[in-house]
C-alpha cells in the first residue's frame, strides 16, 4: 500500500471516528422522591429500549444516540415517568412521586450484590406492615426466628441449614453500624436488634453466602443491612393494645419542614416504649424504651452530613425452657447409654405455659452515635467516612437445667457484661467509563475495638448468692478490615472480583493472640434481557471465635472459614411474576455449639447444600402473592450416609400469603410460617417439632389516620417456638435426664393500633 492509499485511509477512519462520537452523548442524572428529595435507588431507567438501574445514590448514566430520546423511569411503589431527553442534556435531577406497587414496573437488569433481591426486599416491606424488629427479620425469606428466654433477648436465628445461634453466622448492621457482639458472655455474634424502631426503617438488604467483600466477619450463611431514613414524608404517632397486657406506643416526628428539605437539610425524632406480660403463667414484664434522632444536611454540591444518636434499654422476666416431661408423660427421653426410652411423668406436672424456675430474669441496654460523610471527588471519585460509637450493658439469670450439675444449690447462671464498642467504615470508588462499559473500583476499611468491662459468667443460687465463676475478666478485640473490589459492567455481562484482608487481635486475661485471614470472591451476572438473569456467586467468608475460647486454646479455630457458591436465576417469565431461585453449597471449616455451661465447643467440619426458591405475584392490581421454599442438607462433613446430623438446623421451611391494597385504604394481608420437624440432636434421636402458624393484618389507611387489627396465630394452633436437648434434672427426680425441653408459641394474640399522620 502506498503512502497516498495510508492518508487516505486515516482520514477516513478519522472522519468516521469523529461522526461516531458525535452520534452519542453520555446524559447523568439523578432520581429523588419528590417529597423528601431523597435519592431513589434501583429506579430503572430505560432509554431507546435499553435499561439500568440507579445507583444505592439515586445516580444513573446513559448513553444517547440520538438528537431526542424518550426516557422512563419506573421504581417499585413509585409512579412511572415519561421524558424526553435531549444530546445537549448533561444532567438531568428527575423527582419521581410515590403510587401503587406495580409488579410490571419490575425489570430485570445487571446489577452487583443485593440488587439480586432487592426486588423482594422492596416488595415485602412495602406491602407487609411492620412494627417489630422481629417483623422485621421475618421479611428476610428463609430467615426464622425464635425466643427462648424472653422478649429482650437477642432473637435465635435459623437460615440456610443453620442454627446460627443469636447470629454467630449472619452478619447484622444499621445504617452501617455492626450490630453482632464479639466475644459476648452469652453467645459469639450476639445480634440484638431490639433498639431498632421499625418505623425509621427506609430499606434494608441482605444478601446470602460469603460472597460480598464489604462484609466481613459472621458473614457465613449472609448478611443483613438495615438503612433508617434520612427524611420524613410525614410525621406519625401510634397507640396499640393487645391481650396478655399488652402495650406500645411510637411516634416519629419531623423538626424541620418542607423548606428545610428543599434546601437539603432533615431531621427527626422517634421514639417508642412497649410493655407486655406475654401468654406465660408468670407474668414477663416485658418492657422497653427506646428514642433516636436523626439530622442530614447537604454540604454544598458535594458532600453529604449525617448524624444520628439512639438510646434504648429494656427489662423482662422469662419464663425459660420447659423439659417435656414437666408437662406430660409418655415423651421420648435419652437414658445413661444413650439410648431413647418414655420418661416417668414429672413429680409436679405444670401448664406448657408455666415455670419452673421463677428467679430467671433479664435487662440491657444500649446507646449509640454515628456520624457519617459522603464525598462526592469529582472526576468519577466517590469517598465515604463513617465513625460509630456504642455503650452497652447486659444481664441475664438463667437456668435450663434446674439441678442437673448442683442438685443442692440448683444450676442458676449469672451472665453480665459492659462494653464500649467504636469504629470506622471507609470506602473509596473510582467509576471508569467506555461507551456501554464501565469499571466501579473500590478501595475499602473496616475496623471496630470492643472492650469489655467485667465479663462474668458464674454460679449463682435462685437468691442470687454467688457461688463460683464459670468465666470472668476484660476482653480487648479488634478486627481491622481492608478490601479491594472491582466490578466490570459490559452489555449483558457483569464481572465482579474482590477479596479482603482481615486482622484480628484477641486479649484475655492479659493474654494475646492475632491472627490474619484472606478472604476472595467473585461473582458473575449474565442478563439476557430484561425478564432473565443467571448469575454464580463463589467466595471465602469466616466467623471469628470467642475471645475467651481463643485464649483458652481448647481445640477450637480462631477463625473458621466458609467456603461457598451459588448458582442461581431471576427470572420474569409473564409481566406481573417475578422468580429467584438459587442451589448453593457452603462448607465450614468448624460449626460452633454452644454447650449448657455457655462454652463453644468445637463442632467439627460442616457442609450443607440446598434450594432457595422465591416468588412475587400479583393476581390483580389489589391483591399480591407471595412464597418462599428453603430447602437445606446440613451435615457433618465426614459423616456416612444417615449420620451426622446438625441439631436444629433447619431443613425445609416456607413462608408466604397473599396482600391487598384497595384504593379506599383497606390493606392487610394472611400470611403462614412454617418449619418442618428437624433433628433435635446430632443422632437424630431427639426431634424438634416442626410448626404452622398463620397471621392475619388489617388496616384501614387515610391521609390522616390509620386503624389496624393484628392477630397472631389466627388458628390458635398449639407449637413451639424453640426447642433443645437438655440434660436437666427437676426437683423431686433422683437423676438427670436427656430430653428435648421447649419455649411454648404465642396462642391466638389479638392487638389493635391506631395512628395518626401530620
Amino acid at each position: 500500500m502506498n503512502i497516498f492509499k495510508k492518508i487516505w485511509l486515516l482520514t477516513v477512519v478519522l472522519i468516521f471516528s469523529g461522526q461516531m462520537a458525535k452520534a452519542q452523548h453520555v446524559l447523568t442524572g439523578h432520581v429523588v422522591d419528590s417529597v423528601t428529595r431523597q435519592p431513589v435507588e434501583y429506579a430503572t431507567i430505560t432509554v431507546d429500549g435499553k435499561s439500568i438501574s440507579t445507583t444505592k445514590n439515586g445516580n444513573f448514566r446513559v448513553v444517547l444516540h440520538k438528537d431526542s430520546s424518550m426516557l422512563t423511569v419506573t421504581c417499585i411503589g413509585c409512579k412511572s415517568k415519561m421524558m424526553t431527553c435531549h444530546m445537549t442534556d448533561e444532567h438531568m435531577v428527575i423527582p419521581i412521586a410515590r403510587g401503587k406497587i406495580d409488579l410490571k414496573e419490575v425489570v430485570i437488569t445487571p446489577q452487583l450484590g443485593s440488587a439480586s433481591f432487592h426486588t423482594l426486599s422492596t416488595l415485602d416491606l412495602s406491602l407487609r406492615p411492620v412494627n417489630s424488629s422481629q417483623d422485621l427479620m421475618r421479611l428476610v425469606p428463609g430467615l426464622f426466628i425464635a425466643q427462648h428466654m424472653g422478649g429482650g433477648k437477642a432473637e435465635q436465628i435459623f437460615i440456610r441449614g443453620f442454627d446460627a445461634d443469636h447470629g454467630t453466622d449472619l452478619n447484622v448492621s444499621v445504617d452501617g453500624m455492626p450490630i453482632n457482639m464479639v466475644s459476648h458472655i452469652h453467645g459469639q455474634g450476639y445480634a440484638d436488634l431490639h433498639f431498632l424502631i421499625p418505623e425509621t426503617v427506609s430499606t434494608y438488604d441482605f444478601g446470602k453466602g460469603p460472597y460480598y467483600t464489604g462484609y466481613g466477619d459472621f458473614t457465613t450463611a449472609g448478611y443483613l443491612a438495615y438503612s433508617t431514613k434520612d427524611a420524613l414524608g410525614k410525621s406519625m404517632i401510634s397507640v396499640e393494645g393487645g391481650q396478655f397486657h399488652t402495650f406500645r406506643a411510637a411516634g416519629v416526628i419531623d423538626l424541620l419542614g418542607e423548606k428545610a428539605k428543599q434546601n437539603g437539610e432533615n431531621a427527626y425524632i422517634a421514639g417508642e416504649y412497649s410493655y407486655t406480660d406475654g401468654p406465660f403463667k408468670l407474668p414477663e414484664h416485658y418492657k422497653r424504651t427506646n428514642f433516636f434522632g436523626k439530622y442530614t444536611k447537604q454540604l454544598g454540591a458535594n458532600n453529604k452530613l449525617s448524624l444520628s444518636a439512639s438510646t434504648f434499654s429494656t427489662s423482662w422476666i422469662p419464663s425459660g425452657e420447659i423439659p417435656e416431661r414437666a408437662v406430660a408423660s409418655g415423651t421420648t427421653a435419652i437414658d445413661d447409654n444413650g439410648n431413647p426410652y418414655i420418661a416417668p411423668i414429672s413429680p409436679n406436672p405444670i401448664n406448657r405455659f408455666g415455670t419452673i424456675d421463677s428467679a430467671q430474669n433479664g435487662k440491657s441496654s444500649r446507646e449509640n452515635a454515628i456520624a457519617k460523610l459522603n464525598t462526592d471527588l469529582k472526576n468519577n471519585w466517590a469517598m465515604e467516612n463513617q465513625l460509630y460509637y456504642t455503650h452497652y450493658t447486659f444481664a441475664l439469670h438463667v437456668n435450663s437445667t434446674f439441678f442437673a450439675d448442683d442438685p443442692v444449690n440448683g444450676d442458676e447462671r449469672q451472665q453480665e457484661e459492659a462494653r464500649d464498642m467504636f469504629g470506622y467504615n471507609g470506602k473509596l470508588s473510582k467509576q471508569n467509563n467506555w461507551g456501554n462499559t464501565s469499571l466501579v473500583s473500590t478501595l475499602g476499611l473496616n475496623t471496630r475495638f470492643d472492650r469489655t468491662y467485667g465479663s462474668e459468667y458464674s454460679h449463682v443460687t435462685e437468691q442470687y448468692q454467688f457461688l463460683d465463676y464459670i468465666t470472668q475478666g476484660d476482653i480487648r478485640q479488634n478486627n481491622t478490615g481492608v478490601y479491594l473490589d472491582e466490578t466490570l459492567q459490559s452489555g449483558k455481562w457483569l464481572f465482579n472480583l474482590g477479596s479482603r484482608l482481615d486482622y484480628f487481635n484477641f486479649n484475655f486475661h492479659d493474654t494475646t493472640k492475632t491472627q490474619v485471614v484472606v478472604s476472595p470472591k467473585v461473582n458473575i451476572e449474565y442478563t439476557a434481557n430484561d425478564k432473565v438473569q443467571l448469575y454464580l456467586k463463589a467466595g471465602k467468608g469466616f466467623h471469628s471465635n470467642n475471645a475467651i475460647a481463643v485464649i483458652g486454646n481448647n481445640g477450637l479455630e480462631t477463625i473458621p472459614a466458609a467456603y461457598g457458591a451459588d448458582f442461581g436465576l431471576n427470572w420474569k417469565p409473564i409481566p406481573h411474576l417475578y422468580i429467584n431461585t438459587a442451589l448453593w453449597y457452603l462448607y465450614l471449616q468448624q460449626e460452633f455449639v454452644y454447650t449448657d455451661d455457655g462454652d463453644i465447643a468445637p463442632g467439627g467440619k460442616t457442609k450443607r447444600m440446598g434450594v432457595d426458591l422465591s416468588a412475587r405475584y400479583q393476581l390483580a392490581k389489589w391483591l399480591f402473592a407471595d412464597l418462599n421454599v428453603n430447602l437445606a442438607r446440613p451435615r457433618l462433613a465426614d459423616s456416612a450416609k444417615n449420620t451426622g446430623y446438625l441439631a436444629l438446623a433447619p431443613t425445609f421451611t416456607s413462608t408466604g400469603g397473599l396482600d391487598f391494597k384497595f384504593d379506599n385504604g383497606i390493606n392487610g394481608g394472611l400470611s403462614y410460617r412454617y418449619m418442618h420437624s428437624r433433628p433435635g440432636n446430632n443422632t437424630n434421636t431427639l426431634r424438634a417439632n416442626g410448626y404452622y402458624v398463620t397471621d392475619l393484618k388489617l388496616n384501614y389507611t387515610q391521609k390522616r389516620y390509620e386503624i389496624g387489627l393484628t392477630i397472631e396465630n389466627l388458628l390458635n394452633t398449639k407449637w413451639n417456638e424453640f426447642e433443645a436437648e437438655e440434660v436437666s434434672q427437676l426437683r423431686g427426680e433422683s437423676a438427670p435426664v436427656d430430653q428435648m425441653s421447649f419455649t411454648p408459641g404465642t396462642p391466638f394474640f389479638a392487638k389493635l393500633r391506631v395512628a395518626l399522620f401530620f
